[in-house]
């Protein structure tokens, strides 16, 4: 895979994050707390990618558990 590809993929995989919790009607705050962050700010970053922030395959588990979804759902578009 090229850098170019990764990128996309981290690109879908935020958008698709950003699209079910918005739908589930959680706040960054509460997705942020659930990954075990105490403030909203890094989960804002890495659902925008801003500074390089990502999420990391323990941060996708605890997403799809409060989100009650499939974690394959992240990876739609792919």
């Amino acid at each position: 895979m090229s850098k170019n590809d990764i990128e996309y993929a981290h690109e879908r995989i935020r958008s698709n994050i950003r699209k079910l919790h918005e739908k589930k009607g959680k706040s960054q705050l509460e997705m942020a707390l659930a990954i075990g962050h105490t403030s909203a700010a890094f989960y804002a970053k890495a659902e925008r990618g801003i500074q390089n922030k990502k999420f990391n395959i323990e941060h996708l588990c605890k997403i799809a558990k409060v989100l009650d979804v499939d974690i394959c759902e992240f990876f739609e578009g792919l």
